[in-house]
């Protein structure tokens, strides 16, 4: 008995389809900011904890030699009841090679599994320019990537669907 059908399938593996594969090619600081307003004041110690709105967006584009660059934006702005504390923003990319991946799916990897390579750097350099500033270091808890692209998503097929309606 063969292990081969009539589809060309072998042990339930498509036969001549390359293996999906990412691989980033360079990544890169594209713009950083960091704003201490109020320095040395806001560093005093025994202040209350600044409360912290954060910001992600994910973007990429095809380049001309067919790999993608995608682009990580992170923001933070600390703020206590007597004002702002620090404002960080990177946006931080990379070159990926992609191969493997169906048409279909691209656009799920480009905005969630490259920004899932970029963020641990990310991250770090968020902690050390804001220990840099003088503050501890502002370690940024894990993204889900997959849930920030969903409802995105979402948002804008319900934009429009409400545009042709």
């Amino acid at each position: 008995m063969s292990d081969t059908d009539a589809a060309g399938q072998e042990n339930g593996a498509d036969i001549g389809l390359p293996e999906p594969g990412i691989r980033i090619l360079a990544q890169f600081i594209r713009d950083l900011s960091f704003e201490n307003p109020r320095a040395p004041d806001s560093l005093r110690a025994g202040a209350n904890q600044p409360s912290i709105d954060m910001g992600v967006e994910m973007n990429a584009r095809g380049r001309d030699d067919g790999f993608f660059e995608v682009d990580l934006k992170l923001s933070a702005r600390a703020t206590r009841e007597d004002g702002p504390v620090f404002h960080v923003e990177l946006l931080y990319g990379g070159v990926f090679e992609i191969s493997g991946v169906p048409t279909e799916e691209l656009e799920a990897v480009l905005l969630v599994e490259c920004p899932r390579f970029l963020f641990p750097f990310a991250r770090r350099v968020i902690a050390d320019v804001t220990s840099d500033g003088g503050f501890p270091p502002f370690l940024l808890d894990p993204i889900d990537f997959a849930g920030v692209y969903a409802a995105r998503k979402a948002q804008a097929d319900g934009a429009t669907q409400v545009g042709n309606a």
